[in-house]
């Protein structure tokens, strides 16, 4: 029997506020980590390519996630961190996407990229999800 995982990288790559509708895509993976916390899963987000904007300038705070406007990005963000999840800004994305006097805003747990994810990957125990 194998065992259940025990910490849940999701790679948050395609669904940036850039896209049409990435506020409601976003919304997907930051659910997900919110199952997996209420699973007892460690759960790291990984902002890579121009997700990595989700955390600057307030871009967050900005785009609402469903029709009603009734949850933003930023309200994801804030649940996800106060259920435990993890939160790390790809260094390549941060070079290509932030300007000056940017502010990270959920502050992330650290940086982090490729290799962090992949290496992580390789662990037993570990698994990953794509957005």
């Amino acid at each position: 029997m194998t065992a259940p995982p025990q910490r849940l990288l999701i790679v948050l790559w395609s669904c940036g506020p850039d896209r049409p509708g990435g506020a409601a895509l976003v919304a997907a993976p930051l659910v997900y980590a919110l199952a997996a916390r209420a699973l007892d899963v460690e759960v790291e987000l990984h902002f890579a390519a121009s997700t990595v904007r989700w955390l600057l300038d307030n871009a967050a705070a900005k785009a609402t996630t469903d029709a009603a406007g009734s949850k933003t990005v930023l309200d994801f963000l804030v649940e996800c961190r106060t259920a435990g999840v993890k939160m790390y800004a790809c260094a390549m994305a941060l070079a290509e996407h932030r300007r000056a006097g940017a502010v990270l805003r959920p502050e992330p747990d650290g940086i982090a990229g490729a290799a962090t994810v992949v290496g992580a990957t390789l662990e037993p125990g570990v698994r990953s999800l794509v957005f």
